[in-house]
């Protein structure tokens, strides 16, 4: 009884935070837009019995899920974005590595603060982080005033508003995701193993890749898959950075839904973007899966 209400728990706060959700948005998926509250028809009556309840289901169809086949602006929204997504990524490994490495090989006593250091913008609100962005890169911003002054341009860069300032926001906005993973991979390794692989007679850079680079997978695609799958669906940073010029999804739920107030369709594009989520997501608990059978 206790292993099952242990079990029970955890499905049940899924089943009302997830499922319930998600089943409400697939309806309004097959509903069809109309001036009504809520914009959609049809409701569900459940005074008018199992006629009403037949009505109901006989009304509902797929109409919004063709109608995003034959418009070009959702498919090339949802390529957009895992261009963008994928870019991101391999942008943020880049930068994130690194910084990972050198705090796994910092003396013990100064983990903890380099740890804290990562783990501080997130005291911040997300959103003023970003607006401080707008700051730095915009065209009077402090990025265009310091390359004046030491010389390095004549006039400002136009930075706000194009695909750079999007990556720039989002490498900034998720790098703890990829270092902290990575960090903790690099963490456990035992160093005696590159003085062995040394001793053999491989150099510094092929012990690095013969031995730390594969021991610190695990800790790159996990932090790979945690910053690819929240940034298809971001909003806020290329709605801020990007400008118009920018076509990611979010933008576009953002628009069916509060612009165009058309419930059904913003609902068909948001379960299309759930399915092309659970790849990734499906993938990431099976690397976790593993990591943990292996550390078992």
């Amino acid at each position: 009884m206790r292993r099952f209400t242990l079990i029970a728990l955890p499905y049940l706060w899924l089943l009302a935070l997830f499922l319930v959700p998600f089943l409400i948005v697939v309806k309004i998926s097959l509903s069809d837009v109309a001036l009504s509250r809520p914009p959609y028809t049809p409701q569900l009556d459940l005074t008018a019995g199992w006629e009403g309840l037949k009505a109901f289901f006989s009304a509902l169809d797929f109409e919004n899920f063709t109608f995003l086949t034959t418009d070009e602006l959702y498919w090339k929204a949802y390529l957009s974005s895992l261009e963008i997504a994928a870019v991101s990524t391999v942008l943020t490994l880049l930068v994130g590595y690194p910084i990972a490495y050198g705090m796994a090989r910092a003396a013990p006593e100064w983990r903890p603060t380099l740890l804290m250091l990562i783990i501080l913008p997130f005291w911040t609100s997300f959103l003023i982080r970003v607006y401080s962005w707008m700051g730095i890169l915009s065209t009077e911003g402090v990025l265009n005033q310091l390359l004046l002054f030491l010389g390095l341009i004549r006039e400002p860069l136009q930075i706000m508003n194009t695909p750079t300032a999007v990556y720039i926001g989002i490498v900034y906005t998720y790098l703890p995701f990829m270092i902290l993973p990575i960090y903790s991979a690099l963490e456990k390794m035992d160093e005696s193993l590159l003085e062995a692989a040394e001793d053999l007679g491989c150099s510094r850079m092929d012990a690095f890749w013969l031995v730390t680079w594969p021991l610190s997978r695990n800790g790159i695609i996990a932090g790979c898959f945690l910053v690819f799958i929240p940034t298809i669906g971001e909003f806020v940073i290329p709605s801020l950075l990007g400008g118009s010029g920018t076509l990611m999804i979010g933008k576009v739920l953002f628009e069916e839904f509060f612009s165009n107030r058309d419930w059904p369709v913003a609902s068909a594009v948001a379960v299309i973007l759930l399915l092309i989520l659970i790849i990734p997501i499906v993938l990431f608990q099976r690397n976790e899966q593993k990591a943990r059978e292996a550390e078992g």
